[in-house]
């Protein structure tokens, strides 16, 4: 069951409320913990067209990469009329081609740059860099763009979501490059780009190609394969990972084949190299008994080897469910008691579920709210959680906390 609420003045929207927390009434915050069937799905904006990407820039506008390669701003009452990127042009459309997501430099305040990643109009993924116009929040120079990396693709599974992580460098995630069943075993072939987690510098080489740097601490950083700008390996189609903000621990959902949907986790401690099984694992499921198998490379291990990172959460297509939307950690302030919780979802069903973590083992509840076709999940200056299904940007809401003299954030009963 769905359960939507339209937000219809600004004054009510969730986004117009600083982290602060405008209404709340003063005085300290009486500890609980959240009854998840009180969340709800609040409309913000309807009428889009194929939302793939949510985020901020350091302030309380969100960004919305749309598939079709435009970026436009919700700034708490209105999608403004002109994009702030419009890479129409230069973008290949399709199933899953397009401009993917967008991330902005942990700096970007002061030198205004922001990352895209996008598949061009031969189907190969790029990583460009941007600035924003002098004097012009809302619209980026369009002259500006820089590409720090094309991948060679093979016409499917992009992966495609870029983040800042807690030390400064840019992940991006790259799919096994599509065709069913990762034929040429590219997630394990260490020395291509496909199926692999990514990371690169992006402040060194600023002003001249290839615009960005490899951090000398990537775990295969040295002559020869595998390339140095891989982090961790074994992915088919990573759709959306995300960094909780609070611990810098690593969320990737990774979209299944036959059998399973998965989350894989990485601890903000990791030095990376990690392999998370793709394709002789597909979750904890043996997704390919043989170990000699011709279409991976020599020494790849068979299937529950210890050197494979099994997935923290993960659920099967038994019941219709087919395809997962990674979401993230909720850390906002609007949500009394949902505090560490990890939302996810999945496409085919619409089911979202809230994920907790006691002694090392993640329990998954389904919510009963849902949302048919999820696309994207996105999180706000403040750590509040948006999603859409392409059409639509909503905003994940509950109870607000409970002050000592018994009023609920943003409640304005009794007063006058």
């Amino acid at each position: 069951m769905t359960r939507l609420r339209t937000c219809l003045l600004r004054a009510a929207c969730p986004l117009a409320l600083s982290s602060t927390l405008a209404f709340s009434v003063p005085g300290p915050a009486l500890a609980g913990t959240i009854d998840l069937t009180d969340l709800e799905l609040v409309e913000l904006v309807p009428g889009l067209s194929n939302l793939v990407a949510i985020t901020h820039a350091g302030d309380e506008r969100l960004f919305l990469s749309h598939q079709s390669g435009q970026v436009r701003i919700f700034d708490g009452a209105q999608v403004l009329p002109t994009p702030f990127l419009d890479l129409t042009a230069l973008v290949g459309s399709g199933f899953e081609q397009g401009l993917l997501s967008i991330a902005f430099h942990p700096d970007y305040a002061t030198n205004g740059f922001f990352f895209v990643f996008y598949s061009d109009t031969v189907d190969d993924p790029v990583i460009a860099r941007y600035e924003v116009m002098s004097g012009n929040p809302n619209l980026a120079d369009p002259s500006s763009g820089v590409i720090l990396m094309t991948i060679p693709h093979f016409g499917g599974h992009y992966g495609g979501q870029l983040q800042f992580g807690p030390d400064g460098y840019l992940y991006f995630a790259i799919g096994d490059g599509g065709q069913q069943q990762d034929p040429d075993c590219r997630a394990q072939n260490l020395s291509l780009l496909q199926g692999k987690m990514l990371r690169i510098d992006v402040d060194q080489n600023v002003g001249v190609p290839p615009f960005h740097g490899i951090p000398m601490d990537n775990p295969f950083f040295g002559a020869g394969d595998p390339p140095d700008e891989v982090w961790a390996i074994g992915f088919r189609n990573p759709w959306r990972f995300s960094f909780d903000r609070l611990n810098g621990d690593l969320f990737i959902s990774d979209v299944g084949q036959f059998q399973r949907e998965e989350v894989s986790f990485q601890p903000t401690a990791s030095t990376g190299g990690e392999n998370y099984g793709w394709k002789v694992m597909e979750g904890t499921f043996c997704f390919d008994p043989d170990p000699l198998d011709p279409d991976c490379p020599a020494g790849t291990q068979s299937c529950s080897d210890a050197s494979f990172t099994p997935p923290i959460i993960e659920y099967d297509h038994s019941v219709g469910d087919c395809s997962i939307t990674g979401g993230y950690v909720y850390r906002g302030s609007r949500i009394s008691g949902f505090q560490g919780y990890y939302v996810y979802g999945d496409w085919c069903t619409g089911k979202l579920w809230a994920a907790s973590e006691d002694a090392g083992v993640w329990t998954s509840e389904l919510l009963q709210i849902s949302l048919p076709a999820i696309t994207s999940y996105g999180e706000g200056v403040d750590g509040e959680i948006y999603l859409t299904n392409g059409s639509t940007l909503y905003h994940l809401d509950g109870p607000g906390p409970i002050f000592a003299d018994g009023f609920e954030s943003g409640d304005l009963s009794g007063w006058s």
